[in-house]
């Protein structure tokens, strides 16, 4: 899934490349460029791929920022054993919308509120509170190295409720949508 065409002239921006490079990269006209970002044209699939890809590669050369430099290194965290009450008590108490679940030092899922919605409808209230975690939980989230460049954390934060940060195979960090938004800073 591409991001959205009117985002072509936003990113080109950001990366501080006229449109004529871009056209250069990618092998149409500068004034096909002018027209996709102006909304006079719409590209084709092939064409707006790699206009996409082409700012990714300039975005990652430009960025100096990684994973490591936006996650939180305090991590909640339960166990498969907890119950999804356990997991709503301390949701609301660190206000966070997502737990990793921890088999000692494995992961081994994640607990999201849109996940104990899910359940809720399923379940009921009562018998919601009692489900254990490891009957209830989501898949393994994404995991990155620290070293990530941060330009390849927004795709992925798209279709995942978080993503966790490892650092020489030991999990040190979790980066939620929210802190994606501080590379916007």
């Amino acid at each position: 899934m591409l991001p959205r065409i009117d985002s072509i002239k936003q990113i080109r921006q950001k990366i501080g490349i006229t449109q004529k490079k871009l056209a250069t990269m990618t092998g149409v006209s500068t004034s096909m460029i002018n027209q996709i970002e102006s909304g006079r044209s719409q590209p084709s699939y092939e064409t707006a791929k790699k206009i996409f890809e082409s700012l990714a590669k300039l975005e990652g050369e430009s960025s100096s920022h990684t994973a490591g430099d936006f996650c939180s290194r305090d991590i909640v965290k339960l166990k498969p054993t907890n119950t999804l009450h356990d997991a709503i008590k301390k949701m609301h108490q660190s206000s966070i919308s997502q737990i990793p679940i921890f088999n000692n030092a494995d992961v081994v899922g994640v607990i999201s509120e849109d996940g104990i919605v899910k359940h809720l409808a399923d379940l009921g209230e009562a018998e919601l509170k009692k489900a254990k975690l490891a009957d209830t939980m989501d898949p393994v989230p994404p995991i990155v190295d620290y070293d990530t460049p941060a330009n390849v954390l927004v795709p992925l934060i798209r279709y995942s409720k978080c993503i966790l940060v490892s650092k020489k195979s030991k999990i040190v960090g979790i980066i939620t949508a929210s802190d994606t938004l501080k590379m916007m800073e």
